[in-house]
C-alpha cells in the first residue's frame, strides 16, 4: 500500500545520518540497510513517479530496498544469483523474488520501468556488461539508477579498508590474519576495483541512454561537483550514482 513519503532533502544533516547508520552496517544491518532504503527510494522518487511502476532491483538480496520501494507504491521484482542472501534476513525469500545473475538479468529486453541497483556492480566480473544488462531491461523512457563503492573511496576495500590502499591481496591478507577469517568480499572474487572515471565514460558513451545526473550518492547537494575533478573525485565521492533515462 501507498504511503506518505516526506520529501527528499540531500542536506547535510541526511549525510551525517547516513555516515552514523554506516557504521552498524556489521553490527545492525536491518538498522543500517533499512534506514538506506528508505533514503535511496525517496531519492529514487525524485528522478520518477514510482506509483505503480514496475521496478527491477538488480541484486537485492534479502529485499530491504524492495520493501520500501513497494511501500512508495512501486512493483518490484528483487534479482538475486545467491539464494543464501536472499534469504540472510529472516529465513524467507523476498516477494518477487527472481533467482538470477547480474550480468544476464532474465527479464526481456524494455521489460521494467526502472532498473535499480545499489552497491552491487563492485561484486561482479565484468561490470559494464552488468550495467549494460540494466540498461537492455529498461523500456524506453524509463530510469535505470545504478550505484556502487568506488575503489579509491575511504571504503573502497569494504571490510578490509582503509588497507586496500595498499593493495587488495595484502589487505585480505591482513584480515584473515587478524580476524582468524577470509572477508566476505574478497579481492578479485567478489570484490572489484571500479573506478568513478571508468563509471562516467561508460555512461557519457551510451547511445542507448541519456545520462541524467552523476553525483555522490550519500553526500549534501552542494558537493555534487566533485564527480567533475579527476583524481579527487575517485577519493572524495565514496559511492557514485548514475541515473540515465533509457532512450
Amino acid at each position: 500500500m501507498e504511503t506518505s513519503q516526506p520529501p527528499f532533502r540531500a542536506t547535510l544533516g541526511r549525510s551525517i545520518r547516513l555516515f552514523g547508520a554506516f557504521r552498524k552496517e556489521q553490527t545492525d544491518p536491518d538498522h543500517f540497510y533499512g534506514t538506506l532504503a528508505r533514503d535511496t527510494a525517496a531519492q529514487l522518487a525524485t528522478y520518477t513517479d514510482l506509483s505503480g511502476a514496475l521496478v527491477a532491483d538488480v541484486g537485492g538480496g534479502p529485499g530491504y530496498f524492495t520493501d520500501v520501494l513497494r511501500a512508495h507504491g512501486a512493483r518490484t521484482l528483487c534479482v538475486d544469483c545467491d539464494a543464501g542472501e536472499m534469504t540472510a534476513r529472516d529465513g524467507a525469500v523476498p516477494e518477487g523474488a527472481v533467482l538470477g545473475s547480474a550480468l544476464a538479468i532474465p527479464l526481456r529486453d524494455g521489460a521494467v520501468d526502472v532498473c535499480f541497483s545499489s552497491n552491487v556492480l563492485e561484486h561482479v566480473p565484468d561490470p559494464w556488461r552488468m550495467a549494460e544488462e540494466m540498461v537492455r531491461v529498461t523500456r524506453p523512457g524509463g530510469i535505470v539508477y545504478l550505484s556502487f563503492t568506488n575503489w579509491l573511496s575511504p571504503w573502497g576495500g569494504h571490510e578490509t579498508s582503509p588497507w586496500h590502499y595498499l593493495g587488495g591481496h595484502r589487505a585480505a591478507r591482513r584480515y584473515q590474519r587478524r580476524h582468524g577469517r577470509r572477508p566476505k568480499n574478497l579481492y578479485q572474487r567478489s570484490l572489484y576495483p571500479v573506478s568513478a572515471g571508468a563509471a562516467l565514460r561508460w555512461a557519457r558513451g551510451r547511445r542507448d541512454a541519456e545520462l541524467l545526473d552523476a553525483r555522490p550518492r550519500y553526500h549534501p547537494s552542494w558537493a555534487a561537483g566533485v564527480v567533475r575533478l579527476p583524481g579527487v573525485r575517485e577519493i572524495v565521492t565514496w559511492n557514485l550514482l548514475l541515473v540515465l533515462r533509457r532512450r
